[in-house]
């Protein structure tokens, strides 16, 4: 309890990110970086414009509060567009009342490189692996793996339910040894980080990693599968 205690923050109004590259590949890097919702600048070079909603809301600067919760609010919102949605509100000074849970992202910091794993909560995800090999897995209705989803997030809301939000940007990828446990919430971005042996152990964080390790294999078998 005391790795997350650490990191625990008072709420503040969103800041600016600035790139983290922890691969060699520029676009796996860009990739990475796109996990955590905190630069709409990296979205807006991803979409063609003109832009369509969404994202003609997200990237005005006359966007209103009203006018962002309408994206919230819609059931058929990707996670990752409501986590920009929710950042851009707390940057116009609206502090989020509800306490969202939209994605689970871990990063182990092997010797050979960084293995990152993020689950939203639609069942999308996202896996890098330390070799920078890339799985998209944009498949909402397969059933085993929104199972494992679900248990995920089940077990990291317990998590986010006993610590606060980072109110300082986005810190640099995990040292070589160490894992990192990040949750995108309505109200801000919510870590905690350890020693590999150390927070696959704690009481609290290795329910979720546990999940968040069967997730990562499920998605590699599948992916085999399907080259195969």
């Amino acid at each position: 309890m005391k790795l997350f205690n650490f990191f625990k923050k008072t709420p503040s109004q969103a800041r600016a990110q600035t790139a983290i590259n922890p691969y060699r590949d520029r676009s796996v890097n860009f990739t990475y970086n796109l996990l955590f919702c905190d630069n709409p600048d990296l979205y807006k070079e991803e979409k063609q414009q003109p832009h369509i909603y969404p994202f003609d809301l997200l990237f005005s600067e006359t966007v209103s509060v009203k006018d962002l919760q309408k994206i919230i609010e819609d059931e058929g919102s990707d996670p990752r567009v409501k986590i920009l949605a929710y950042n851009k509100q707390i940057a116009l000074g609206h502090s989020p009342t509800k306490k969202e849970l939209l994605g689970v992202i871990i990063e182990v910091a092997l010797d050979e490189g960084l293995d990152v794993l993020a689950s939203f909560n639609n069942g999308t995800a996202r896996y890098i692996n330390h070799t920078e090999r890339i799985i998209v897995w944009e498949t909402t209705h397969d059933e085993a793996a929104n199972k494992i989803t679900n248990d995920l997030f089940t077990c990291s809301q317990h998590i986010v339910n006993q610590i606060g939000p980072w109110d300082k940007p986005r810190r640099p990828n995990p040292a070589k040894g160490n894992v990192r446990i990040s949750f995108l919430v309505a109200d801000g971005l919510y870590f905690g980080e350890g020693p590999i042996n150390v927070l696959f152990n704690d009481p609290m964080a290795s329910p979720a990693l546990a999940k968040a390790t069967e997730l990562m294999q499920y998605l590699t078998r599948k992916s085999l599968e399907k080259n195969n």
